[in-house]
């Protein structure tokens, strides 16, 4: 979740983020904007289920 596509995903692929760090480098498979904060988190929390893996990998 962020306010900036671009830098987060530079942030990770240059090892900014340490729990992140030993999975770089990443490529982006999947956007969607939201009005709000909690809608977005929401998504987020979803997307880290086992059911939301499931739909990322469908998308590859």
């Amino acid at each position: 979740m962020t306010n900036n596509l671009e830098r987060r995903l530079k942030e990770h692929n240059q090892h900014e983020n340490k729990s992140t760090k030993a999975y770089a480098p990443f490529t982006l498979i999947y956007t969607e904007a939201f009005d709000s904060r909690p809608s977005a988190r929401l998504k987020e929390k979803y997307l880290k289920s086992g059911v939301g893996k499931a739909f990322l990998k469908g998308l590859i």
